[in-house]
């Protein structure tokens, strides 16, 4: 009789044990979106829910999804500081070039009646 009830209650300990395992198995990429701060951590948790109907085949591109997301970096593996560093100096160096065109053609008397002649001469690390 003892063991009767001993078999019934690791009987239900193992199912609530499983039902409650696959529920914080299927909202880990959700955790992690949501340490990193993810855009779309709620999509994530959707998604995690509706995962649970297809049995977890999506799962997998769930966790893909949200560790692709970092806040310092964005998306991907590239390191997002070395791309805005690169931007910012073209940007310099546009401006420089627009600077350097304003002054060549407000040197001139009349822009409108008068072509330029010579090349204008923007960038001297070009060459």
């Amino acid at each position: 009789m003892f063991l009767d009830y001993f078999a019934l209650f690791i009987l239900l300990f193992v199912v609530v044990f499983m039902f409650y395992g696959i529920i914080v198995i299927h909202d880990i990429p959700y955790e992690i979106a949501k340490k990193r701060n993810h855009p779309q951590q709620d999509a994530l948790h959707v998604a995690g829910w509706v995962s649970l109907f297809t049995l977890h085949a999506i799962w997998p591109f769930l966790w893909i999804w949200a560790t692709l997301y970092r806040e310092d970096r964005g998306w991907g593996f590239k390191n997002q500081t070395e791309s805005e560093q690169k931007t910012a100096k073209e940007l310099e160096e546009l401006k420089l070039r627009l600077v350097q065109l304003e002054a060549k053609l407000a040197g001139q008397a009349s822009p409108q009646a008068s072509a330029v002649t010579e090349p204008v001469e923007l960038n001297k690390e070009e060459k």
